[in-house]
């Protein structure tokens, strides 16, 4: 069984947990997207985890952890990340795997991003990590890649072409004094040889995988609406997040992919800028903030707070396939009397049932929402379904209804005990 697991909303969902627990049972996890502007949190009993490229499934034992295609690397936070796993007693061997068509982050990129965002007029809220600029450089063709960090001709020779243009913008755009093109090849040639061992060719790795029958679970970054398509653009990082970039991401065909589990907060948050139509307006998001822990893995930031959106979460689960939800963070909700659902959106009059692309109605709507009673009690220690406070079994199964897909698994804490299976 190969499963993908995929944020619906706007990321920083939860998906870390599920996708340590799920790991258990899987052979190879496998990263599709992104780059360290993600981050995933894992407790696991009082130690904390927080990984940025690297599948968070490398916790567990014997279990593979590929890095494929569609992600981009800055070599310097992944070697970083690789001490910070080794210091913490986890040991990298044959255990990772890194697609050598990766794109790789360069400095350039870094400082591009935040000289971009510095110019907007209307700002992104972009990670400045130069995700953005490296994706645009893999489509107009001029990315350097893994396997030609490998190859000191290619590498040389690619560098020196991308810094000709570069450095021409840098200067006469930016002001800023560009790029030397000897420090930047021996930085990164250095990383290539340190990083090499790990690096294949993961697209034929992973479908010896499939042949020998062993499962593989496809761990999905950010969430549906920052996808580059059919997120709230251009609020949105520079990938496909859905279940649809699993297969450009990583090489695998759509047919081994056997189930997408969706993961959602029992409420919504986003970070940086864009549309938010059910955003708390009151002391509300500081409470939500404060209990959930609403605070950027990556960055640090503080995450914007608000109700539950079905419109936007109905629209996610039929873009992937989703049959199966993970409810992430109920808990969070354990000391509300009154709990809103958005259920449609209102602009100018008119009703919207189904998520609207037009900027002018996402931004100006107004959320129509049901409310739910709420069931003030401790659900931490709960671990059968059942058991849940009837309140809070009409939350879930009216999502359920208007989300159209199950929720099979229910958490309520940050530990992996703290976790309902259905």
């Amino acid at each position: 069984m190969n499963t993908a697991i995929v944020g619906l909303q706007w990321g920083d969902e939860g998906k870390g947990k599920i996708i340590d627990i799920l790991a258990e049972k899987a052979d190879y996890i496998v990263r599709f997207q992104g780059g360290n502007n993600a981050g995933h949190t894992v407790v696991v009993g009082d130690r904390e985890f927080v990984f940025h490229l690297i599948p968070s499934g490398i916790l567990h034992k014997a279990k593979t952890c590929v890095i494929a295609n569609g992600v981009v690397i800055d070599p310097e936070s992944l070697l970083s990340e690789m001490e910070y796993l080794d210091k913490n007693g986890i040991k990298l061997k044959s255990n990772l795997k890194i697609s050598e068509l990766c794109h790789i982050i360069m400095p350039y990129h870094r400082i591009l991003d935040k000289l971009r965002e510095s110019k907007r007029t209307q700002r992104i809220g972009t990670t400045g990590r130069g995700i953005g600029p490296c994706y645009a450089d893999k489509i107009s063709r001029c990315g350097i890649r893994a396997v030609d960090l490998l190859n000191p001709n290619v590498f040389k020779e690619k560098l020196e072409d991308n810094l000709k243009e570069k450095n021409e913008i840098f200067k006469k755009v930016y002001k800023h004094p560009g790029f030397d093109l000897d420090q930047l090849y021996n930085q990164y040639f250095d990383y290539g040889k340190r990083i090499s061992k790990y690096i294949c060719n993961t697209t034929i790795l992973l479908q010896e995988v499939v042949k020998k029958n062993k499962s593989i679970l496809f761990e999905g970054a950010q969430g549906t609406f920052l996808d580059i398509d059919f997120g709230t653009y251009p609020f949105v990082t520079s990938s496909n997040t859905t279940a649809g970039g699993i297969c450009n991401g990583s090489g695998m065909p759509p047919e081994t992919i056997n189930k997408v589990v969706g993961v959602v907060k029992a409420y919504t948050t986003r970070v940086g800028e864009g549309p938010f139509p059910t955003e708390f307006k009151d002391e509300l998001s500081d409470i939500i903030r404060e209990k959930g822990r609403e605070f950027g893995a990556t960055t640090g930031r503080p995450r914007r707070c608000g109700w539950f959106d079905a419109v936007l979460v109905k629209y996610a689960t039929s873009l992937s396939g989703v049959r199966e939800v993970a409810m992430m963070k109920l808990d969070v909700l354990d000391n509300l009397k009154e709990i809103s659902v958005c259920v449609s959106y209102k602009y100018k009059g008119k009703i919207f049932r189904n998520f609207p692309y037009d900027f002018e109605v996402l931004t100006g709507a107004q959320p129509v929402y049901k409310t739910f009673k709420g069931w003030c009690s401790d659900l931490s220690k709960i671990h059968k379904f059942n058991r849940l406070p009837r309140n809070a079994l009409n939350y879930l199964c009216a999502l359920e209804d208007l989300i159209l897909a199950k929720i099979r698994i229910v958490s309520v804490g940050s530990a992996r005990s703290e976790t309902i299976f259905r």
